[in-house]
């Protein structure tokens, strides 16, 4: 028994020894010929170039100019290596005088810290042109490294700045959220540049080397390339957004020109602002005077613009009177002024317009018409329908940050107020005033709607990894309401052919078109106030905005032009010679046949 134990135990030892011998020998000379793998390969991840951003005619937008920048080996900001590091800064401000040796180092203290082992980057961009007499001797310099970079930039300045949007440095936030961020350091701010930032970047690659014990490069082992330049291709026409900036200077406001199927041409916000002065930083003065100026040039007016839509919602109202019963040849006797209660609600033309069916409200825009309409509708069947033609909610366009609006009814003033609906408030919402906020982009899209029948998603991406988008419609009309299109057509053609019409005598262009002016208070008028003073005569931030959206050819319509002059007083003599020539534009460049 004694024996058999001490067998056991001998057997146990023996194994127990040659199992260590094992794990020193074989197990762990795997362990440490991975870290000497590790020790010996490094990684690096290859930062991908941002794609282009095109017209639909390929002329380039956003671009990527080619430059370098410089950077500094980390950990030198020690007691030991401080003075190296100001001396090497010192010689590259010495060689690019541009460059400020003190910001350099302030940027240098914020990035180094014990846990980065990359380069910092003392200047993120320097151009060809003045590194290219420099570059020998900088390279020369120790601890210091140049890279090749590039830097968005925008050739056509100011024009279609709104769409375009612009990119800058990416804060902390966003390189937690995005790892490309890491890498690049820029990110889409606005518009196209930060509804597509994903797309835009691309993809990073990597790139395996082999190092030796002085952390030098022997050979690169293996590399995979960035998935970049993915080019956004616009279905914006640079030709037209040139033409329209230069007609809309020295106004503010927006225009939109769109297809039938949603496709914009070309879309302004006005005034505009250089996208390029905020790529490499905006200064503290320029930024203050961006965001002080009273005509708000900072602000995507086509679709954060907020505006009463005054009688361009006319049209709609019709169509809502129609589907609720009223026929076209119910009228109205205008005088001028109606009484409610005890406050006079006023047309616009003080000695009335008589005998007015919908045709002649319309046309010639009457105000009693629907105020008296309005009446026997009541104010939740207009506020649903105008909810239901697009008014009020986000178009679904591919920009950020779109506003929604304001069609106000019984619920939204009891939640916004906690008040009452007054009928006064119907009569206001029936032609356009009160409470009442649209976006350009809604009064477009809704003149979209009556001129097809089809409430269509605006774009601007034309073509996404060559592939191009497709139209997407909202079907939202019911049968009768498309059979009462036809009616809404022909008064709104009246707007620009009759010799009453409200746009007829400002319509220069030969294309047959239909539309609607509109008239939107700043202000509102005192009841104690007999006789109106002349938009021309107010102070200019009092004057109405002016409003001519219309859609073209008539008869076979293909496109809506939608313009907002801002405090423009009246719609047609404001708009009327941008929205003609626009159309005339439209012929010569191909898009409208003769």
């Amino acid at each position: 028994m004694r024996t058999r134990i001490l067998i056991a135990l001998f057997i146990f030892i023996w194994v127990s020894l040659l199992s260590r011998v094992y794990y020193l020998s074989v197990h762990s000379n795997r362990y440490y010929e991975q870290l000497s793998t590790e020790n010996t390969l490094k990684t690096e991840r290859i930062a991908p170039v941002r794609g282009e951003i095109l017209d639909r005619n390929f002329r380039p937008l956003a671009i990527n100019k080619l430059g370098f920048k410089i950077e500094v080996m980390p950990h030198l900001n020690t007691q030991k290596r401080l003075e190296s590091l100001q001396d090497t800064l010192a010689r590259i401000q010495k060689l690019l005088p541009m460059l400020d040796a003190e910001k350099m180092l302030k940027v240098y203290k914020q990035n180094d810290s014990h846990y980065n082992h990359r380069e910092i980057a003392v200047a993120d961009f320097i151009s060809y042109e003045d590194i290219l007499p420099v570059y020998s001797e900088l390279n020369l310099l120790e601890n210091v490294k140049i890279s090749p970079a590039p830097m968005r930039y925008y050739p056509y300045q100011k024009i279609a700045a709104h769409i375009i949007g612009y990119t800058a440095k990416s804060n902390q936030q966003e390189i937690e959220s995005d790892p490309v961020l890491k890498l690049t350091g820029i990110v889409g701010k606005s518009g196209l540049e930060k509804q597509y930032n994903t797309y835009l970047e691309g993809v990073p690659g990597e790139r395996t080397v082999q190092m030796n014990a002085l952390n030098e490069e022997i050979s690169v082992l293996e590399t995979h390339k960035p998935l970049e330049n993915r080019n956004l291709v616009l279905s914006v026409d640079m030709r037209l957004q040139q033409y329209i900036t230069k007609m809309m200077e020295g106004n503010a406001g927006a225009v939109i020109v769109m297809s039938l199927d949603g496709e914009i041409l070309s879309a302004g916000s006005y005034p505009e602002y250089n996208p390029n002065t905020f790529v490499s930083g905006i200064s503290a003065k320029k930024w203050n005077a961006l965001i002080n100026d009273l005509d708000m040039p900072f602000t995507n007016k086509i679709v954060n613009g907020l505006y009463p839509p005054g009688s361009t919602i006319k049209p709609s109202i019709g169509m809502i009177y129609l589907d609720s019963g009223i026929s076209q040849w119910w009228y109205v006797t205008c005088s001028g002024t109606m009484e409610l209660g005890n406050r006079n609600f006023r047309c616009w033309k003080s000695w009335g317009h008589g005998k007015t069916d919908l045709h002649k409200a319309i046309r010639e825009s009457c105000d009693d018409y629907f105020y008296k309409g309005s009446l026997k509708v009541g104010i939740e069947k207009i506020s649903d329908g105008l909810k239901n033609f697009g008014l009020g909610d986000k178009t679904g366009i591919d920009l950020p940050n779109e506003f929604i609006g304001t069609i106000p009814n019984r619920a939204w003033k009891r939640e916004r107020y906690n008040e009452p609906w007054y009928i006064g408030e119907t009569l206001n919402t029936s032609i356009g005033q009160g409470s009442v906020l649209v976006t350009p982009l809604q009064i477009a899209q809704n003149t979209a709607l009556i001129a097809s029948g089809r409430l269509p998603q605006p774009r601007l991406a034309r073509m996404i990894d060559n592939n191009l988008t497709e139209p997407v419609y909202r079907d939202v009309l019911t049968a009768k309401q498309k059979a009462d299109l036809p009616i809404i057509r022909r008064a709104m053609r009246q707007v620009c052919s009759h010799p009453k019409g409200t746009a007829s005598s400002q319509i220069t262009t030969k294309v047959a078109i239909a539309g609607k002016t509109g008239t939107a208070q700043v202000i509102g008028i005192p009841q104690a106030t007999k006789k109106r003073i002349k938009e021309q005569d107010m102070a200019y931030y009092t004057r109405s905005h002016a409003w001519l959206t219309t859609y073209g050819p008539y008869r076979h319509p293909q496109y809506v032009v939608t313009a907002l002059i801002e405090h423009g007083g009246h719609g047609a003599s404001a708009a009327g010679d941008i929205v003609s020539g626009i159309y005339d534009k439209l012929v010569e460049f191909g898009y409208i046949k003769k």
